[in-house]
């Protein structure tokens, strides 16, 4: 007989698992839906509770939208170096104005020597090569056409396989070009729409500064970084440049590693070579800059980050602001419900029923508050990237709705322990 009670004993406990869980499951389905009611039955007051959270989520959403969307452009428009590709220059970009201050009177122009002796010393890249250009930008002239300011740049032919630049038809400077100083030019899609709306630009002569440069090739379009077109642009040899622009110019050179990996060893042996050329002691900081598409998204980085600090902080308030609304209406809510849930404790309704039920209504309340801000936060992001730049990733919309709803659960908790604690009788008692 023992053995059949045991047995019999732990058959209940058993089957009364997926009771329990079931009565959980039935019991949170209830206060869900009850929830719904209460905030369609109220919607003026479900309303003005809702503000707070609404106008956070909203902040939250938009603000990481656009930081998203920043974050493509930069890394895309002005980031975007090449693939694989560092910058040797005479600065190192993205420092303070004291840093800049100091190398602006130690750091030496990168020039052609450097180049040949990289080209001489450095091994194992993919390509290397050097641009430079000329400040104030000139103006190209067509047949009585004139387009003013610009972008004179100097190239070395191997600029073809490492800048953004591509050959839509003709074809890019070529090292014979480079040998013979040849007076040729590779043009942007600018110059095209202004000369040669209607002819073939491929031999023709457009005049840089009163010199005659013929068209050997033109530039697949760019487009424009924060509406400066970036389209309009004249390649020249760099030996043409020399020639005839400035004897000496300061130069930028581009190496491209074969991958990612080998991107810092190229960088740490650009760096020795240059200190050794250079004859700087090993105490003495670089008098020159290596910049790779790092470097800016690091200082835009930096940037972003106090900004996105000083929202985390607006949105805070607002959610507490629509968290203390929250609490208060439930409180409200509460006593104008007390004969309500006297009715219902006295019907069987246990404490954790109770709980359970109000909890549910405060969360559905926040988490349609950030359902909407997330609704708000997606129009608003769509004009915002008409006109600039903006991108809504999924975390900003599963933060929004995660910290609403977390937001309602707990400022939820003690209007809804007051409910659990009420007195059945007491309850009863109470007139609405």
């Amino acid at each position: 007989m023992a053995v059949f009670s045991q047995a019999e004993a732990t058959l209940h406990k058993v089957s009364a698992r997926p009771r329990a869980h079931s009565s959980i499951w039935v019991t949170t389905r209830e206060a869900f839906f009850i929830a719904l009611e209460t905030l369609r039955t109220h919607k003026l007051r479900t309303c003005l509770t809702l503000l707070g959270v609404v106008i956070a989520t909203t902040t939250l959403i938009v603000v990481m939208s656009v930081i998203n969307g920043m974050n493509l452009y930069i890394a895309d428009h002005i980031a975007n170096l090449g693939a694989n590709v560092f910058i040797l220059s005479q600065f190192q970009w993205a420092q303070g104005e004291e840093a800049w201050l100091k190398a602006r009177r130690r750091n030496r122009p990168i020039r052609m020597d450097d180049y040949e002796f990289l080209k001489a010393n450095l091994k194992g890249y993919k390509s290397l090569g050097a641009t430079g250009g000329i400040w104030p930008r000139p103006s190209a002239r067509y047949q009585g056409h004139t387009l003013d300011e610009v972008s004179l740049v100097g190239a070395t032919a191997s600029m073809v396989d490492i800048g953004q630049e591509q050959v839509e038809y003709g074809r890019f400077i070529s090292e014979s070009d480079e040998r013979h100083s040849a007076p040729v030019c590779f043009i942007g899609q600018d110059l095209v729409t202004e000369f040669f709306p209607n002819v073939d630009p491929l031999g023709k002569e457009i005049y840089i500064s009163g010199m005659p440069f013929r068209v050997i090739g033109v530039a697949k379009r760019i487009g424009t970084t924060f509406g400066q077109s970036q389209d309009t642009f004249v390649f020249l040899p760099l030996t043409t440049f020399k020639k005839n622009f400035l004897g000496r110019p300061g130069i930028n050179v581009s190496v491209q590693a074969w991958n990612a990996q080998q991107m810092s060893v190229l960088e740490d042996e650009v760096r020795v070579l240059m200190r050794v050329r250079h004859h700087l002691p090993y105490k003495e900081d670089d008098d020159f800059g290596i910049n790779a598409s790092d470097t800016i998204m690091g200082l835009w980085q930096r940037l972003t980050g106090s900004i996105f600090a000083i929202t985390i902080a607006v949105v805070a308030v607002f959610m507490v602001v629509g968290g203390i609304v929250i609490m208060n209406i439930m409180l409200a809510s509460v006593t104008e419900r007390t004969h309500e849930i006297g009715i219902r404790k006295s019907l069987g309704a246990r404490r954790r029923d109770i709980l359970t039920q109000f909890v549910m209504e405060a969360a559905v309340m926040a988490a349609v508050g950030g359902a909407l801000g997330v609704l708000l936060a997606g129009l608003i992001s769509m004009v915002v990237n008409h006109f600039f730049a903006s991108s809504t990733p999924l975390s900003a919309i599963l933060v929004g709705l995660i910290l609403s709803t977390a937001v309602g659960l707990f400022f939820g908790i003690y209007p809804a322990s007051q409910a659990a604690k009420l007195d059945p009788i007491e309850a009863l008692r109470t007139e609405n």
